[in-house]
């Protein structure tokens, strides 16, 4: 499976709940598929998708929280992984499509495959689940909805050619609509 339809079929499941969406081809594919006011895309700063799904799951407690992220940027911001299992939210859920490499960036190789970020999350209270097809996906999303977090879901995809076009909103007004869709 490529990103784009992990992607599509996640963000379908997720329903109406909230989705912080790491930047660059994981935003655009999220914004390509299926947009909507409760989605927050990141613009740049790269890495900072679970710092800030972590801010907005403490603050919303009753909301399901879903961060959207790439195997790159969660290993640009480690330390984010510790701090949210040291808070241990039970409303966050985060999503790491994880395919090896700098997609976005030119397709560079990142270190995924010779850590585990299974292993990682684990150490630092996550309960981690881990999938590689459609049907895989739909049963964790069926399991996770009985399950307190912070949890991962970590995805294995393969590279692609495919580009989304890129989202087509600008930052300040993906702030507002998305604030106003949270309160």
């Amino acid at each position: 499976m490529i990103r784009s339809q992990a992607i599509k079929l996640c963000a379908k499941m997720t329903g109406i709940n909230p989705i912080i969406s790491a930047n660059g081809f994981i935003s655009r594919d999220l914004f390509t598929e299926l947009d909507k006011p409760t989605n927050f895309y990141m613009i740049g700063s790269m890495g900072l998708a679970s710092s800030i799904g972590l801010g907005i799951a403490l603050k919303n407690p009753r909301k399901k929280i879903f961060v959207f992220d790439g195997d790159g940027n969660i290993l640009m911001n480690m330390g984010s992984l510790a701090t949210i299992g040291a808070l241990r939210p039970r409303n966050l859920i985060h999503i790491v499509f994880d395919n090896h490499s700098h997609e976005s960036t030119g397709g560079q190789p990142t270190i995924s495959n010779n850590i585990k970020l299974e292993k990682i999350a684990k150490s630092v209270n996550y309960k981690v689940f881990h999938v590689h097809t459609k049907n895989e996906i739909e049963n964790i999303f069926k399991k996770v909805k009985s399950v307190y977090g912070p949890i991962m879901i970590i995805i294995k995809i393969k590279k692609s050619k495919n580009t989304s076009k890129r989202v087509g909103i600008d930052s300040l007004e993906i702030k507002s609509r998305f604030m106003n869709s949270i309160n």
